[in-house]
């Protein structure tokens, strides 16, 4: 699995190449490569490849911080649980309803990134739930600053959801993808009826320079929704902060009914 994550889309580009190189076997063979080697040439390939690499640049960006966001999550909810086992009361019931409703709050979560449907609306009613036990941390006299805190926290899983929500439902700039895919076919179309005095060596030059362009297309699709759970993706963020955390919860709420 880990070997498909790191050469899946290499794989996939080469496939393409190869393809590619059948049919520059034939033009060249056909003795249709007659496009020469000039400085005009030479600049539209050099102005293809850094606009597909600005493309990428942005998309990456937005990839590194999505990256963030699984562990804002944890952190936010086990601020939520540990407070909720802090917080002094003579009768510790409300707290406990409280810390199950976290849990299953994690468990509403973790349902919607390992499931590919991030389903914000069960997120929001299980967080209205959580809301509801700040409310009656309230009615008990919970310090006015432990509530705001409780509030603060819920407020920030609350943002960390809707970015979910948003990166999973639009794609990055759909007019970049379609300049980086016109800018990579342009320049493969130029380069199999570049003539080539060696076919050798001008067909290592293609393979390589279409295989770097198609992979990093490719990559950039992939990397436009980067919460894609075990599908056949080469480029997610890590989850396993959320998914461990479950286990955490448990082995804490074990403890507390120890002591």
């Amino acid at each position: 699995m880990n070997l498909m994550k790191k050469w899946g889309i290499v794989l996939k580009a080469f496939i393409i190449v190869l393809l590619l190189l059948g049919v520059k076997t034939v033009i060249y063979i056909s003795g249709y490569d007659t496009v020469p080697i000039n400085p005009v040439v030479g600049a539209f390939i050099t102005g293809a490849i850094f606009t597909i690499a600005v493309i990428f640049t942005g998309t990456f960006t937005d990839f590194k911080e999505s990256e963030k966001i699984a562990g804002d999550m944890a952190s936010a909810l086990k601020a939520l649980y540990n407070d909720a086992i802090a917080i002094p009361l003579a009768d510790d019931t409300p707290l406990v309803t409280m810390r199950s409703h976290i849990r299953a709050l994690l468990n509403t979560i973790n349902v919607s990134f390992t499931g590919n449907d991030f389903n914000t609306r069960a997120i929001n009613h299980a967080m209205d739930v959580v809301t509801d036990d700040i409310r009656v941390l309230g009615k008990l006299n919970v310090a006015p600053p432990t509530i705001a805190k409780l509030r603060g926290e819920l407020g920030a899983l609350d943002r960390l959801v809707n970015r979910v929500d948003v990166i999973t439902r639009t794609e990055f700039i759909p007019a970049a993808y379609a300049v980086a895919e016109i800018a990579t076919a342009a320049v493969i179309l130029v380069m199999l009826f570049i003539e080539n005095d060696h076919y050798i060596e001008g067909s290592v030059v293609f393979v390589f320079l279409s295989l770097m362009l198609i992979a990093l297309v490719l990559l950039i699709k992939d990397m436009d929704n980067p919460f894609e759970f075990n599908l056949d993706t080469s480029a997610d963020v890590d989850i396993n902060t959320l998914l461990t955390l479950g286990s955490y919860f448990e082995e804490r709420e074990a403890n507390l009914e120890k002591n």
